[in-house]
Formats: structure tokens, C-alpha cells, sequence
């Protein structure tokens, strides 16, 4: 799992200027209008020495009359809560304004590494006619300019220095690590909860009862199983409070620490929206997956069939991905959800020879030759598989351009079908290369 780096601070101090800095490209949107970004965005950062992932957050905002203690607490809260370093981010043109002040003075109680960013600062000269302000706050400072690239090399190796030398794994013994996702209420707890045969994690009617995710750990003979329960993650429009932004990222998170991802979906409400923006981001990250279609004794038995073909046709564009029906009223489909999830495991860590790959790749080129593109035919030289989890496969091509997405799905399709890979992602790369 990689590091978290979350920025924060009041409206308009630079926060997504900085974070498509660090980025290197512009995810977050810019406004000089106080308060544009609203949800928490997060992203991949490069570094020199350490890739972490870093998440720009909303403003703080006091309004009048509002109760800082409250509003302000909930949202540093849950910052502190997912961070291995947090960026406070002020405005060096500003000076220290009351709310820096507040926000520091939780920030100092939180534990967690603070670094002070000064930003809009433009040169040695300013730098050094504003320090001194920044100095009562009492952190660890630099001063940058995120806009016009002033000592962000500084800024950059500060970041990665201030990060934990490693982070140990979480639960080596565990056999499986299974993290939950899915809408409010769609009886993620449940599941664990019948799972384990007794009542760990709350559950009620109300959707958004759980806020943190919850570790629970399952013993099964020799084996140990651990169930990472998330927040329910809802449509964006509907988040009305940071807390819930937060607990939607920190869902998303616990992806990168499990094995494989549970989807749970409503059999009653059907696929909605919200879920296959969840299955669009699994699918796109290529993270192994179970689809589960909970809540099934709810459905007449005359219906189930209709149900498998709906949800059949609406998972279309994600095939690989197995589902299954579960009930926790009736325990229907729960003795075959961990062996279903293992299967998923074992096949996103299949590694193959470069040897059996090579004919694979001679024997699926032999069979369907790449289209012509502007009278050029694509030419495979060689097939590697570098990584797993999901399996990653580097074609090595005189030119990648040659490689339309149907034939990629071609190669993707005779891949899955040689080695037997039915139910976990695959990542397929086209590098150039000449022979």
C-alpha cells in the first residue's frame, strides 16, 4: 500500500495548483474563485525515491456563526485518520490568518508528520521577507511557489524524506484480505457479520452507519481471512459533509491493501449509477474482484432467473469478473463466496514462462494476423510478463501505434483462454521495440 500524503488548508491557497504539481498533470481543476474543489481527489505521484499517493481535499471554509469545533474537527479528523503525511498549505501572500492558526493547533495534536507549505512565494527575496510570519505555527516549513515551480524540487524531496521508511504488511499470516465495496445499504456488514456467525460489526437500516473501515478477522481451520467493512460510497452529488467524502476515499483505499475486492451489489434495486462507476474504477485499475449480488431471498423464485440474465447483460462490460448471489437471511451463495475469492487470488499471482508465452503469442499471431494501418502491419517480436496481481504482459512491437483496440482485445482474449485466466484482470502494454 502506498503512502498518503493529504493537503489541506482554507479556500484559494493553492492546494490544486499544488497537487497537478506534484502530479505533473492537471487532474484538479484551478479557479481563482475561492471553494472550486469540493470533492477529495487523489492521484499517483512519481517521486525520486518514493511513489506515494496524494489526495487534494477541499477548502476549509469558516462561515459565520458556524461552530469551528465541530465542522473543522470532523474534516482534520479523518485527514489525520488516512495520512502518513499531512501538507498544511498557506498562503505565504496572506500572512497568518485566524483559521491557519486554528487549523494548526489541531494539526499539532494529531500525531501524524505536518510539513507547513508557504505557497505563492515567487523568489529568495519574499521568501525571506514572509518567513518569519510562518515560524509561530510551529512546523517544519517550505516555501513554494506551486504555480510557477519556485523550490518544488525542495518541496519534492522533503515530501519523500518525511515518509515512513517502509510500511510493514498488515496481517502477514492472513491467507486472503477482503475489502467490501459497494452503496450504503447494500448489507456489506451483514455479510461479514453472518460470515462470522456473530454480530462485530453495526449494522442498521440507516445507510451511512458505518464511517470507518473495519478490519475483522475470520480463523478457518489454518487458514485466517480478514474482511476490510467500508463506508458506503455514494454518488458524488450526494455527499453533503467532508466526513463522508473522506470515508468514500478511505473506502477506495482499501483496495490497495486487500487481495481482492468485494462488490456488493442490491438485488432489489438493481445496478445503479453509483455502482458501475465503482465497477468502472475497479475495472480500470485492474484490482481482482467479486461481484456479489446480495439480498436475494427477496426476490420471488420465479424472478431469479430474470435477475441472472439483467445482471448478466448489465456486468457485460466487465466479463471477467465472477458473480455470485448471496442471501444473509437464508445463507444462500455464502459457502461459496471465500473459495470463489481464492480462485480470484490464484489467478491474478499466475506467472508464466517467457518460453510459453512466446508460442502463445506465435501461435495467436499465426491465427489472426494484426490489421493493416495506412499499409503498415503491426510486428510482435517478443511477449514478457513483468509483474502479477493482477498479471501484467509487455508487448514489444515495432510500433505500438499499429495496435488497435480490437486486436488488443484479440491478444487479451487468446491470453485469458491459453492460460486459463477466466475470472481475474490482465494489464497488456505495447512498448516499442526493435527486434
Amino acid at each position: 500500500m502506498l503512502p498518503f500524503v493529504v493537503i489541506v488548508g482554507r479556500p484559494n491557497v493553492g492546494k490544486s495548483t499544488l497537487f497537478n504539481r506534484l502530479l505533473r498533470q492537471n487532474k484538479a481543476m484551478v479557479h481563482d474563485r475561492p471553494g472550486v474543489t469540493r470533492d477529495s481527489l487523489y492521484g499517483r505521484v512519481q517521486g525520486r525515491t518514493r511513489d506515494y499517493t496524494l489526495v487534494d481535499t477541499g477548502g476549509l471554509v469558516l462561515e459565520q456563526g458556524a461552530q469551528l469545533e465541530e465542522e473543522i474537527y470532523e474534516q482534520v479528523r479523518e485527514a489525520m485518520h488516512s495520512a502518513d503525511l499531512i501538507l498544511f498549505m498557506v498562503d505565504g501572500s496572506a500572512g497568518v490568518t485566524a483559521l491557519d492558526e486554528q487549523l494548526a493547533a489541531m494539526l499539532r495534536q494529531s500525531r501524524r508528520p505536518v510539513r507547513l507549505v508557504v505557497n505563492k512565494v515567487d523568489g529568495e527575496e519574499r521568501a525571506a521577507l514572509v518567513e518569519g510570519d510562518f515560524y509561530s505555527l510551529g512546523f517544519d516549513m517550505n516555501m513554494v511557489s506551486a504555480a510557477h515551480g519556485y523550490n518544488m524540487p525542495v518541496l519534492q524531496e522533503a515530501i519523500e524524506s518525511s515518509l515512513p521508511a517502509h510500511e510493514e504488511p498488515e496481517d502477514q499470516a492472513a491467507h486472503l484480505r477482503l475489502s467490501l465495496l459497494g452503496r450504503p445499504n447494500v448489507g456489506k456488514s451483514s455479510l461479514v457479520n453472518t460470515l462470522l456467525g456473530q454480530e462485530r460489526v453495526l449494522v442498521s437500516s440507516r445507510a451511512g452507519t458505518t464511517r470507518d473501515c473495519v478490519d475483522v478477522i475470520l480463523e478457518k481451520g489454518d487458514k485466517r481471512y480478514v474482511f476490510i467493512d467500508t463506508a458506503g460510497v455514494r454518488r458524488k452529488t450526494t455527499i453533503s459533509d467532508d466526513l463522508e467524502r473522506f470515508s468514500a476515499l478511505r473506502a477506495i483505499r482499501s483496495c490497495q491493501r486487500s487481495d481482492v475486492a468485494l462488490l456488493v451489489l442490491d438485488a432489489l434495486s438493481g445496478m445503479v449509477a453509483q455502482d458501475k462507476k465503482l465497477l468502472s474504477f475497479l475495472e480500470r485499475e485492474k484490482i481482482p474482484l467479486v461481484i456479489v449480488v446480495n439480498k436475494v431471498d427477496q426476490i420471488p423464485r420465479k424472478d431469479l432467473g430474470k435477475l441472472k440474465r439483467y445482471f448478466q447483460d448489465e456486468l457485460a462490460f466487465c466479463a471477467h469478473a465472477p458473480v455470485i448471489y448471496t442471501s444473509c437471511i437464508t445463507r444462500a451463495g455464502l459457502g461459496g463466496l471465500i473459495p470463489l475469492a481464492e480462485k480470484v487470488l490464484g489467478q491474478s499471482r499466475v506467472r508464466v514462462g517467457t518460453g510459453e508465452l512466446n508460442r502463445l503469442v506465435r501461435d495467436a499471431v499465426q491465427a489472426h494476423q494484426p490489421p493493416l494501418v495506412k499499409g503498415r502491419r503491426a510486428k510482435i517480436y517478443y511477449l514478457t510478463q513483468p509483474g502479477t496481481s493482477p498479471p501484467e504482459f509487455v508487448f514489444f512491437v515495432n510500433d505500438p501505434g499499429l495496435i488497435k483496440p480490437a486486436y488488443a482485445r484479440y491478444l487479451e482474449k487468446q491470453i485469458r483462454k491459453s492460460l486459463g485466466l477466466d475470472v481475474t484482470p490482465v494489464k497488456l502494454f505495447f512498448r516499442g521495440s526493435h527486434k
